[in-house]
């Protein structure tokens, strides 16, 4: 894939990528919660720049429900693994952020549907 020369058709391009990396951060799930570590309000910034010869790089900042969790150390590594089984990503960096802490009010309405939290 190759970056149009219209500043539109760009911003475009980095729309559907930037969707298409979404999609494969919510299929990272929680391995002690049924939902995907997106929708759970974990993943606070998702950067993708585009690069030459239609590539990108992404940068995500993540969280996890307590700095305590027994899989902390896989998360991120998950994350980045996922992201790149995006063909057009080059780069994919993961950072383990803990401002703001989260809570549960950053989870989606799916999320506190699925947990039976409304």
């Amino acid at each position: 894939m190759t970056l149009p020369s219209k500043p539109e058709d760009t911003a475009a391009a980095i729309s559907d990528f930037g969707t298409r990396v979404i999609t494969r951060i919510k299929s990272v799930y929680d391995p002690e919660i049924p939902v995907n570590l997106y929708d759970l309000g974990l993943i606070y910034r998702v950067d993708v720049r585009p690069l030459e010869g239609g590539l990108f790089d992404v940068a995500v900042d993540m969280t996890l429900t307590t700095p305590n969790c027994p899989v902390a150390e896989q998360m991120p590594s998950r994350v980045q693994a996922a992201v790149r089984m995006e063909t057009d990503a080059r780069e994919v960096s993961v950072a383990l952020v803990w401002d703001p802490p989260w809570d549960q009010s950053m989870m989606s309405d799916e999320a506190r549907m699925q947990l039976n939290m409304f």
